[in-house]
């Protein structure tokens, strides 16, 4: 009897992936680092020590509007530490952050177990949080962490306007504003997509701001923390007390730094695919945008059915049409619903329009049959 195939075999027996970026193969991406290294000379960092990693580190600092920046090996690291040394700066242990910030939700608890600092909730879990919220909140805060955009609630982020209130009261309260900016490249894209904001723009007003080297950069993990010289060093010394200081991070600096600027350069146009996306949506009711507008190239899509039936609706086009729909279902808060996260990478951004259609089409068809 044949073993019924594992979602991983599903994806990769598809001709027609939705989700994401095309996803080279472990071979294909350390011949593709090995050549870039071959033709840059690139040599071993030693412990964080060497041009490669610090023409990168200067690099991400000036596109941020910072003064320096450092490498970390995982977000997780990253920003808690810099939470932790904001909350010492201010004589405050208590942060305020979104009730879906990463920290709270995929965190497990390590900044109250590891003793970093206190989180408070701020605002609805449904939206971001706004200047009000903040004003709310009576206590001495130590800081403030945002992110943007934020993937829980479909990469949504706040105006340009409350952005900016938000800067201006934590610059009146003399309150640490750090950014949670895994996917700020996205967002940076919704928000200077018609040219005239830059990543500097975005990030002015932050103390701090963290990157992904992976998520929307494609590299093979690790991140940056960008701020204040002085700080950025303190960070480096808190990394090593933590176990951060791994011999070569040359892996991870080369997988980011090969392909910076072509994902860079690439976002404008994730971000004009996804606002096409929205329109073409409109004709299969059954499938609905959260948010209403997008806020970067990824958007959640709430579906009526329950997170079993969507797998397998997902499964059986998968076997029937080689075309992939999405990947994690999750279970929404109206019973007998689900929804899924989209993010508009190259892999929509090749697909012809008309094989997108066909996608959804047969997608749609499926939940009529449900309904």
């Amino acid at each position: 009897m044949n073993k019924p195939a594992s979602e991983a075999d599903l994806r990769q027996q598809c001709t027609v992936v939705l989700p994401g970026h095309h996803q080279p193969t472990p071979a294909q991406t350390f011949a593709a680092m090995a050549a870039w290294c071959e033709e840059n000379g690139i040599a071993h960092d030693v412990y964080g020590e060497g041009e490669l990693i610090a023409s990168l580190e200067r690099k991400v600092a000036a596109l941020l509007g910072m003064e320096a920046a450092t490498f970390c090996i995982t977000g997780t690291m990253t920003q808690a530490t810099a939470l932790r040394l904001a909350c010492a700066d201010r004589g405050s242990r208590l942060v305020a952050m979104h009730p879906t910030a990463h920290i709270l939700k995929h965190e497990r608890g390590n900044h109250q177990l590891l003793d970093h600092f206190h989180a408070l909730q701020a605002g609805s879990p449904h939206r971001p949080f706004t200047v009000d919220d903040l004003r709310a909140i009576p206590d001495h805060l130590g800081a403030v962490s945002l992110e943007l955009p934020a993937r829980e609630i479909g990469g949504q982020s706040p105006s340009w306007e409350e952005l900016q209130a938000i800067k201006a009261h934590c610059r009146a309260q003399d309150t640490h504003l750090h950014m949670d900016g895994a996917r700020l490249w996205e967002a940076a894209a919704a928000y200077g997509h018609d040219g005239d904001r830059t990543l500097a723009d975005v990030a002015a007003g932050f103390d701090t701001v963290y990157v992904s080297l992976y998520k929307g950069i494609g590299g093979l993990g690790g991140a940056l923390l960008a701020g204040s010289a002085a700080f950025v060093a303190r960070a480096q010394e808190w990394y090593r007390r933590q176990g951060g200081s791994v011999i070569h991070r040359t892996p991870y600096v080369v997988a980011a730094a090969m392909q910076l600027d072509a994902r860079l350069a690439a976002m404008p146009a994730c971000f004009r695919r996804t606002q096409w996306l929205y329109e073409a949506l409109r004709a299969y009711p059954l499938l609905r945008v959260n948010p209403a507008r997008p806020h970067a190239n990824m958007f959640h899509l709430h579906l009526p059915v329950d997170r079993e039936r969507a797998i397998e609706l997902r499964n059986e086009i998968a076997r029937e049409h080689r075309v992939w729909l999405h990947n994690a279902v999750h279970h929404a808060q109206v019973e007998g619903t689900s929804y899924i996260e989209w993010y508009v990478g190259d892999q929509l951004l090749n697909l012809p329009d008309g094989q997108v259609h066909a996608a959804l089409s047969a997608w749609h068809t499926a939940l009529e049959a449900t309904q």
